[in-house]
């Protein structure tokens, strides 16, 4: 069998040229590699294919990989000769190889805004960083295994941290390969580049890369090369921009559920928006069978055990038509839940100039929404003048004609997932915000902080430029050309919409008792087994709250790591979840 891959031999050029520029040449260097070299990685192996002299012995190393693993054999120089011998189990991963000279390298100068880049340094950091693997789908490493390889000389994992919050934001894991495997080209790579989609301080990703680069770099390594998507237009922009080139390597990978969209080729999906593709990947995950009605609407019909049902996205036929004419109408939500004992924000009449005024004495300031809408659209917050809520007012009823204005209620707007009557997940909706660098203009901020959230919501998450931006950043005295002061953190619209460029932060674990039964209570009051409840709350610590409205399709894909695909399809088709999941959620006698 011919091999899969031509025999790195020892290089000395490159020794000789570590020690003109003045660097320590890496242990070992220049002996053989390693023969089968195999590195685990947490998450998965690599496997160096240029350790393996034949097809035979990494074929069975692709077979060895373990479940809910995704191995990567890299640098196969000869794919061909490798996917011959099994073309029934592994695939050619549809990536392209990129390559940093560390030797011509060279440090940025504009200094991280907002976050810092550091070594991953607790357990707390291991499990941010898989929760971030969690929100960009990736395949989540052992906690402990991260933990325990903190201090690995072979694996080096950085984390960029919140300045402010001291949150994990991003996180890139690099590996060595003279200790991996004796590389005798003095080679790295890079891996599992991940920034927190609700992230807003920019160049998060490239801080990472650089710092590894660097890290690199006075280690004495030769080159950094990484695997991205063929398709991820803007990671290869970026990795461009740092210098570096693509090389004829490949990757290869075993076929196996993770890694199934890699190698079925398109399918009927590709056109569904991230809150229907959740659902269906859940439900084919089960074997239920999927039909796309209609993919530009996010409508499908799912099929198992003689039942099927019409979803669009997380609406289906299991919410009656009575339940969703409630929550299409603000007004009729706010009396039903109201009845039902859940506390309300204070109305106002939209056409009574003086009970506006009277209002604006008691509350300060008030909020205008149409009262049938979605997305945020003609919603206005924090209007603390009379004419500025006329002014919302005209707006809102270009929308809908009837308006709801209502006390500003302070606090943080906390959206609750109830399914079947059960709070699967909750989270923070926070207003987008940027922050100043001191040289771009905060209109150039907005547009690529709205890139950013549309990159990483599938294009459902933007910041319009329209009269409410203008009007928040004149209340802080700002305009669209005027610019930010470096690290000055500017909100540019005040309501929490995730469509409008809102960022989401997961508290599930620490939402008060209080405000699961209010959520819960308004859901039963509603009779929707699947809703999206929002509240003002004080702090998702504490009892204080008031409703604000009750959505009839909630994102589900906004909330993982939360499990609200696998709960929506359980209520769905109770029997196609395992009898374990079955007998967790049943409740106690």
């Amino acid at each position: 069998m011919a091999s899969d891959v031509r025999p790195v031999r020892p290089k000395a050029h490159r020794l000789k040229r570590l020690r003109h520029e003045g660097l320590k040449p890496p242990v070992r260097t220049g002996e053989a590699p390693t023969p089968n070299a195999v590195l685990d990685c947490g998450w998965g192996r690599l496997l160096f294919a240029q350790t393996f002299e034949t097809a035979d012995p990494l074929v069975e190393a692709l077979r060895a990989e373990g479940p809910d693993r995704r191995d990567i054999a890299f640098y196969v120089r000869n794919p061909h000769v490798l996917l011959a011998q099994a073309p029934q189990e592994v695939f050619l991963d549809p990536s392209h190889t990129y390559r940093l000279d560390l030797a011509t390298y060279r440090a940025g100068r504009r200094q991280p805004r907002g976050f810092a880049i550091r070594r991953l340094t607790s357990e707390a950091d291991a499990q941010a960083v898989n929760e971030i693997y969690a929100r960009r789908r990736m395949v989540q490493a052992p906690p402990d295994f991260l933990w325990t390889h903190r201090d690995d000389r072979t694996l080096t994992y950085l984390v960029a941290e919140d300045s402010v919050t001291g949150a994990v934001i991003g996180t890139v894991t690099g590996v060595n390969h003279v200790r991996a495997f004796e590389d005798p080209e003095c080679g790295a790579s890079l891996w599992c580049l991940a920034v927190d989609p609700q992230a807003t301080q920019p160049g998060v990703g490239e801080a990472l890369v650089r710092r590894l680069a660097e890290h690199f770099k006075t280690h004495g390594l030769a080159h950094m090369d990484l695997s991205v998507m063929h398709d991820n237009e803007q990671a290869i922009a970026l990795y461009e921009k740092l210098g570096f080139r693509r090389v004829h390597f490949f990757g290869v990978k075993r076929k196996n559920p993770i890694n199934e969209a890699l190698f079925v080729g398109p399918s009927d999906d590709q056109d569904l928006n991230p809150y229907a593709r959740i659902i269906v990947d859940e439900a084919r995950r089960r074997g239920i069978h999927t039909e796309i009605v209609d993919a530009e609407g996010g409508l499908f019909r799912l099929t198992w055990g003689g039942r099927t049902v019409r979803c669009r996205e997380s609406l289906s036929e299991v919410t009656s038509a009575v339940a969703l004419s409630i929550c299409d109408d603000k007004r009729m939500t706010r009396r039903i839940v109201e009845a039902a004992g859940v506390r309300v924000p204070e109305r106002v009449d939209a056409d009574d100039p003086a009970a506006i005024a009277a209002a604006l004495e008691t509350h300060g300031s008030l909020v205008v929404k149409p009262a049938r809408g979605e997305q945020g659209q003609g919603v206005a917050v924090g209007l603390s003048q009379p004419d500025a809520v006329e002014a919302a007012v005209a707006r809102a009823r270009r929308i809908c004609p009837e308006v709801l204005v209502e006390e500003q209620v302070r606090g943080e707007d906390l959206r609750l997932v109830v399914i079947d009557y059960k709070v699967v997940a909750c989270a923070l909706r926070r207003p987008p915000r940027v922050i100043g660098d001191g040289r771009s203009t905060l209109r150039a901020l907005i547009e690529h902080q709205s890139r950013r959230r549309a990159a990483a919501t599938g294009g459902e998450s933007t910041i319009p430029v329209d009269d409410e931006t203008e009007r928040t950043l004149a209340e802080a005295g700002l305009g669209l050309d005027d610019v930010a002061p470096e690290g000055v953190e500017v909100m540019v619209r005040k309501a929490a919409n995730l469509h409008l460029g809102g960022t989401i932060h997961d508290v599930t674990e620490e939402v008060h008792p209080a405000l699961i039964r209010a959520a819960v209570s308004a859901a039963r009051a509603i009779d929707i087994p699947v809703t999206g409840i929002d509240l003002m709350v004080t702090s998702p610590r504490e009892p204080d709250y008031a409703f604000i409205e009750a959505n009839e399709r909630p994102g589900l894909a906004n909330h993982e790591p939360q499990p609200t695909a696998e709960r929506f399809v359980d209520l769905l088709f109770p029997l196609s979840a395992t009898a374990s999941a079955r007998t967790a959620a049943r409740p106690p006698a």
